[in-house]
């Protein structure tokens, strides 16, 4: 009876979220958010707190129209039952992790068997991104998990063994990514289409369906989809539907908000930050590789997910803006290939290369060293100073991390599991050797989060966000120099106290004083002294001056 119970479907699901829960909860609250897109989407939660409206999303008080409100009602919810802070502003990406190991386990199970759903698990949750944005205040993960699920229904309504009802799964999978709309935006839909594009020049435009399924399909997608842009317009909110649009338009043809790169900028991004996923995935990549695959539904659904992944990367290698999550759509795609390789190598029908092997220790020696060197930065940080040319930098450099001695071994460990693998792989490709790899990985990335990423945090933004906090109540206005969402949310900002008009709390007559806050360096402190004769210096710490502009009576 136990072991049937071992072998149950039920097991493996409780076995699943007991083993997310214990990955993604500790240390949630333990950072700061980091601007600007946590502190962005958690100050939109707040504001609908304050002000009861969850219609519209709001930044400042003001209507906000980059993002539908989607990601920002859970978040919302979340604040409601944990309080407005930083682990309510993540716990909606715990619960996304949560269903996004259950879900890949699932369609693993069901495209092959339960050892490769487990696989597909082992190595979506091991590799470095995909477990970082699990524990992050961001839309993707939940906007990339409707992506998916959408797509996923549809190659099941696409896949010639189907013996499913097809009028259901077109229906779901509308379903699905009409929620992707209402959390990101139509890019969400737009992703799909050229995937599903691209697929039907692949097939000469051949598949089976009726056009009651497509107005079905269509009709799930519409009235999920625009159900906030259709209640704004009924609102006479027609100015936010119009400047969305904008919005959506301008990160295609402009670096918007300084967020620029280089060409194949999601391409090293993709290969350096999904490790070890990425480089196991590489030799799938080959026509000779699939053609080992036999199974017809497995063959089908690694078409899907190899032309989902290269649309992903052409499509934001186009777009203008360049930001780490905006390719984080191909990590489903991308752990598919990869678990699917793990798996071919298991039952031996494909081989293990040495350029594998050389790729797999390179990069974590590299993440090794790199964080071995940071938990190590307070010992050799003041020889480095005469080099460092930003005096903002420098400022950041000057404060101080407590670190506790043993953060060292969470690098080394990483380098140490990886060349066992190797050394086990030698020997035989076996199921044990794979637990190296990803073991190490995730001890690697929990550990690293839990006890340095507070620590570097306090050569960032800890110094801004302190002063934030102690504004908390007071009757003020806050004004940063540089674009920022820290200040709202971290001193608790009420629609009296919104004010963000330059000219009038630089040089106009204020009600009540004005807190600047400067990064310190030469050129802009002149800059702001010269704009702001009659702000006084309160001190400055760790790269930022904090100045006060007290009130200006009329006369």
């Amino acid at each position: 009876m136990i072991q049937n119970l071992k072998n149950s479907r039920l097991f493996h699901q409780v076995a699943i979220v007991v083993f997310a829960i214990l990955l993604f909860i500790p240390g949630l609250g333990s950072v700061h958010l980091f601007d600007w897109d946590e502190i962005n989407f958690a100050e939109s939660a707040r504001e609908m707190l304050a002000t009861g409206d969850f219609l519209t999303v709001r930044v400042n008080f003001e209507p906000f129209w980059e993002k539908p409100p989607l990601f920002i009602w859970m978040q919302a919810a979340s604040m409601k039952i944990f309080g407005v802070n930083e682990f309510a502003a993540r716990f909606p990406n715990v619960i996304a992790g949560i269903v996004t190991l259950l879900v890949l386990f699932n369609i693993g199970r069901k495209l092959k068997d339960t050892r490769f759903g487990y696989i597909w698990v082992m190595v979506y949750a091991g590799s470095l991104l995909p477990f970082f944005y699990f524990k992050s205040g961001i839309i993707d993960p939940w906007f990339n998990l409707f992506i998916f699920l959408g797509t996923y229904f549809f190659v099941l309504f696409t896949n010639p063994e189907n013996k499913g009802n097809k009028y259901l799964q077109v229906a779901t999978s509308g379903l699905f990514l009409g929620l992707a709309i209402l959390t990101k935006g139509p890019v969400g839909f737009l992703i799909f289409l050229l995937t599903f594009g691209v697929y039907l020049i692949f097939k000469k435009f051949r598949i089976s369906y009726t056009w009651k399924q497509v107005l079905l399909f269509f009709a799930v997608l519409g009235l999920v989809g625009s159900t906030w842009f259709i209640l704004q317009i009924i609102h006479g909110n027609y100015t936010i539907i119009q400047d969305f649009i904008v919005y959506q338009i301008r990160l295609f043809q402009t670096k918007d908000a300084g967020h620029g790169g280089f060409l194949l900028y999601h391409f090293v991004i993709v290969l350096m930050g999904v490790f070890p996923a990425s480089i196991l995935a590489l030799p799938a990549f080959s026509v000779k590789a699939i053609k080992t695959e036999t199974n017809p539904s497995t063959k089908h659904f690694y078409q899907w997910m190899m032309i989902l992944f290269w649309v992903v990367i052409v499509l934001f290698t186009i777009v203008k803006t360049k930001i780490v999550h905006y390719s984080s759509m191909t990590y489903f795609p991308l752990s598919f290939i990869a678990a699917w390789y793990v798996d071919k190598l298991l039952s031996k029908q494909l081989k293990f290369p040495e350029y594998l092997k050389f790729l797999l220790v390179a990069l974590a020696v590299i993440y090794g060293l790199a964080v071995t060197a940071i938990t190590l930065f307070d010992k050799f940080k003041q020889s480095l100073f005469p080099y460092v040319k930003d005096e903002f930098a420098l400022g950041n450099m000057q404060a101080t991390s407590t670190w506790y001695g043993f953060e060292p071994v969470f690098g080394i460990l990483l380098i140490v599991t990886t060349v066992f693998f190797i050394v086990k792989t030698n020997k035989a490709v076996k199921l044990t050797g794979f637990h190296y790899l990803f073991g190490g990985s995730l001890f690697f990335i929990f550990s690293t989060m839990l006890f340095v990423v507070p620590q570097v945090e306090k050569y960032s933004q800890v110094a801004a966000i302190e002063f934030y906090q102690s504004k908390v109540g007071e009757d003020c206005y806050i004004y940063p120099t540089f674009k920022s969402y820290a200040h709202y949310f971290y001193s608790d900002r009420q629609p009296a106290n919104n004010c963000a008009n330059d000219t009038l709390l630089k040089r106009g007559v204020i009600d009540k004083p004005c807190y600047f806050v400067v990064k310190n360096t030469e050129k802009k402190m002149n800059k702001f002294k010269s704009e702001v004769p009659d702000a006084r210096l309160l001190y400055s710490k760790n790269g930022f001056s904090f100045f006060i502009r007290n009130a200006v009576s009329k006369k």
